[in-house]
């Protein structure tokens, strides 16, 4: 059976000074679609760069790593970077909205960057999306005029336009209240259920709790693999 994403003996080490840190330690795991992954450990367990490797913002300094049958370990930045817009989505604890740009636009900006749909496809993709992530009627609405969990929701439309098998979401509920937080987790669980493999770092045991297996990490190693 081939896996959506298979790490073997992964490997990121930094030099801080004369020492070499090692962010992850030899970490083997493997992930299925439909997968609802929460990465969990303390501030500096290697949790933040599991998601960036896995998420190809980063590469490691050596091991495996096959994304959809394909190694994705030693690619160069150029290569990443298309790699992330056919496959993959973020979401991220900050929105990373642009302040003055409509719910659509800021949706539709995928596409954009990829140009694969018409530009009236682009628009119909866009407005389900938003209507997917129950903001259908607020498609005209800039950052400012929406609440917290209104604009995750748009950023979560914006991961989903192209269509990618992944989700990463790192810490996406810290910015939010309670109610708005619970929204967006019960929004994740849907997604899941649909098939969409979602990966999500958090240090809060509440939210860690939507997901269906947890990965805990500590001095870079994969220390518990608990699936529910």
């Amino acid at each position: 059976m081939s896996h959506l994403i298979e790490i073997r003996d992964l490997r990121k080490t930094y030099a801080v000074g004369d020492e070499p840190v090692h962010a992850l330690d030899g970490v083997n795991a493997t992930i299925d679609n439909g997968e609802f992954v929460a990465i969990m450990g303390a501030s500096g367990s290697g949790k933040s760069t599991m998601l960036n490797i896995l998420g190809c913002l980063d590469t490691p300094t050596s091991g495996s790593y096959l994304l959809d049958g394909i190694e994705v370990a030693r690619r160069t930045r150029r290569e990443l970077a298309l790699i992330r817009n056919q496959k993959l989505g973020f979401v991220f604890q900050n929105f990373n909205l642009l302040p003055r740009t409509s719910a659509l636009e800021q949706v539709e900006l995928p596409d954009l960057y990829m140009g694969r749909l018409s530009r009236a496809r682009r628009r119909q993709r866009a407005v389900e999306m938003l209507q997917r992530v129950g903001l259908g009627g607020r498609i005209g609405h800039t950052p400012a005029q929406l609440s917290g969990g209104q604009q995750q929701r748009v950023a979560i439309a914006r991961a989903l336009m192209n269509e990618p098998p992944v989700l990463f979401a790192d810490e996406p509920t810290g910015n939010l209240d309670t109610k708005s937080s619970v929204e967006i987790m019960q929004l994740f669980t849907e997604l899941s259920r649909e098939g969409i493999t979602i990966i999500m770092v958090t240090h809060e045991d509440d939210i860690a709790a939507y997901a269906t297996r947890h990965l805990v990490m500590k001095d870079g190693r994969l220390v518990k693999d608990d699936r529910r």
